[in-house]
């Protein structure tokens, strides 16, 4: 059987990745609150009541105005931190645009609220907008039908589905889609207090990603696509099922390695840091792992399922949420096996999905 690494050597592989990049700005003391990373760029954190507990936001100074980067979710807590950020940083001046780097709605949550209270567009790619409108305005009944089918051709138990669907449909957070956006494109560049900025599109956690790349000083606001201290969620769901996202996201990470080694990170999660290629390489490492457990579980003969695959790759509890989450990942990673030839899907007649090595 494959060895599992101990809760010990987690800990002290998580300290080593850690320690191995660079820090070079206290966190923001409290909401509201700001530390300048480079002139005329402001990292701020908004609190998220879960456990990923903030999310990071940038302003950017263009002189006569602002724009920012990445919104928090739609709370009033969200929402009172932004009025005091316009107060307090740019008194009296126009938010000239909301810039999301993808529809995850800690990301883009509030976009909607920003735009009618700030008078101010919405910049967003093609593939983030239309998904967060079409979430936003999908039919539930539909899409708890389709996850029942999916969750279940997975292997996952109907009682355990039923507990994960009632919580699902309580998500406070859910906001309403913005009615308009200026798209991002790859390569396209925005002119920001006297900085260029340049767009590079990722993919894998979402469908097109934006960071923001300011290539004469070397600073990339990353958003999701790379974190410092976690792995960005890699996940197959129900509306895409034959989908590759972890070949899409490995592919993405690359492109991030002909950016500057010494680039400035402003991740969405986690502090600002330098080491960008050495964080990329950590995080290539962490799939490669993920992806060996499942390929040595493969070789002891017996097939599997996904759900019994999600026990061996996240060996702890997950809540409602992270289920979907958990699964998705797990899928991921089998698709990724499939789709490269080394493990191969089998559905029984009952419509179950099992995995087993080639």
């Amino acid at each position: 059987m494959p060895e599992y690494a101990s809760a010990t050597q987690l800990s002290q592989r998580k300290a080593a990745e850690r320690d191995a990049l660079e820090y070079p700005f206290d966190v923001p003391r409290e909401a509201g609150a700001v530390t300048l990373v480079a002139p005329g760029v402001y990292w701020a954190r908004m609190p998220m009541p879960m456990a990923l507990d903030h999310i990071n936001v940038y302003l950017l100074d263009d002189g006569d105005g602002w724009y920012l980067v990445d919104t928090g979710l739609n709370t009033d807590v969200s929402k009172a931190c932004w009025r005091q950020l316009a107060e307090q940083q740019f008194p009296g001046q126009p938010l000239k645009g909301v810039i999301c780097t993808h529809f995850h709605y800690d990301h883009a949550g509030l976009a909607s609220w920003l735009m009618r209270e700030f008078d101010a567009p919405l910049y967003m790619t093609h593939g983030e907008y239309f998904t967060m409108r079409a979430l936003a305005s999908s039919n539930a009944v539909v899409k708890e039908e389709s996850q029942r089918a999916f969750f279940a051709r997975a292997g996952m138990p109907l009682e355990q589905f039923q507990r994960m669907s009632r919580a699902h449909r309580k998500d406070p957070f859910v906001p309403d889609f913005p009615p308009s956006f200026i798209r991002l494109r790859e390569g396209c560049r925005l002119r920001i207090g006297g900085r260029e900025w340049q767009v590079v599109i990722g993919e894998g956690h979402s469908p097109e990603h934006a960071c923001l790349y300011a290539p004469d000083e070397a600073i990339l606001l990353a958003g999701d696509q790379v974190l410092p201290g976690i792995s960005s969620n890699v996940m197959v769901s129900d509306v895409e099922p034959e989908a590759n996202p972890l070949d899409n996201w490995l592919l993405s990470l690359q492109k991030l390695l002909t950016l500057c080694p010494d680039t400035l990170v402003l991740p969405a999660h986690g502090p600002v840091f330098r080491g960008l290629h050495i964080r990329v390489r950590q995080l290539e490492a962490h799939h490669g792992r993920q992806l060996d457990l499942l390929l040595e579980r493969a070789e002891q003969g017996e097939a599997f399922t996904a759900y019994q695959a999600m026990g061996w790759l996240f060996q702890r509890e997950l809540k409602s949420f992270e289920l979907i989450l958990g699964l998705g990942e797990t899928l991921a990673h089998l698709s990724y096996l499939c789709q490269s030839g080394r493990m191969s899907r089998v559905t029984d007649t009952g419509g179950l999905d099992s995995y087993q090595a080639c």
